[in-house]
Formats: C-alpha cells, sequence, structure tokens
C-alpha cells in the first residue's frame, strides 16, 4: 500500500491522549512519521480541541491539549471545504469529518466509530479503526 492519507476522527485523538497503550496512541504516535498521512481542516482542528478540552483527564492540561493540537496541525495537510455533503451520516460532527476527507481525496477516515460513517463508501472513502490502518502501513501484525 503506497502512503495513505486518512482523517482522523475526535475519537482517535481523544482517546490516543487518554491512554499511551494500545493502537490508537501508536497511530497518532506515528502521524507526521512517513507512514501516512492526515488532512487537517479548521473545523476539525477546533472539534478536537474542544472534544480534548471538555474530556481531559488528570494529569493532562491545556498545555498539553496545545502541543497535541500543535503537533497534528505540524503534520497535517490543510485542507478547506468548499463543499458540503450534509447531511449524509447521522452525526453532524461526523458529516464535517467525512466532508474533510471528500475534498482532501483521502483513503479513509480512521475511527473507533466504524458504523457511524455508514455511507462514506458511497463518496470513495474508507473506514478504518487504527489498527486497520496501522496493518496497512506495516506497522502492526
Amino acid at each position: 500500500m503506497e502512503r495513505p492519507l486518512v482523517v482522523l476522527d475526535t475519537n482517535v485523538v481523544v482517546s490516543a491522549l487518554r491512554s499511551r497503550r494500545g493502537c490508537v496512541f501508536q497511530a497518532v504516535e506515528a502521524t507526521g512519521g512517513g507512514w501516512f498521512d492526515i488532512a487537517i481542516s479548521v473545523p476539525v482542528v477546533l472539534e478536537y480541541e474542544a472534544a480534548l478540552m471538555e474530556r481531559r483527564i488528570a494529569p493532562t492540561t491545556e498545555s498539553d491539549v496545545q502541543t497535541v493540537l500543535d503537533y497534528l496541525c505540524s503534520a497535517g495537510h490543510q485542507q478547506q471545504v468548499f463543499f458540503l455533503w450534509r447531511p449524509l451520516l447521522p452525526d453532524p460532527k461526523d458529516d464535517m469529518v467525512l466532508e474533510l476527507a471528500v475534498a482532501a481525496q483521502c483513503d479513509a477516515v480512521v475511527t473507533y466509530n466504524v458504523r457511524d460513517f455508514h455511507g462514506a463508501e458511497r463518496l470513495g472513502i474508507g473506514v478504518w479503526t487504527p489498527a486497520d490502518l496501522l496493518k496497512g502501513v506495516g506497522l502492526l501484525s
């Protein structure tokens, strides 16, 4: 598989900050490492920030959240979204993630909530778990 371009769903970013174990942390940590690329947009980064600030757990600080966001922004390919596909999915926040994936011509959305993205395939977007991503790029067997 050539280097895929993906969008990280908010639940992936939040889960990675909560635990340094498992596929989700490994996937976020591998961002910017040449294994895969991520697409970002201003609305999606603002959603990451809101979710991280709302769900942060001790000892995570506001500074930690900003460090993670800065990291993702520096590693990501910024994409403007000019066309909205809404409503396609049940959750408008998921629509925002899918719209970014379509605009950036991503291979997939990486999420734990695969069933929430049912319909993404109609737009040519795959829906992968963090483990699927890691297996696809050779970081997990």
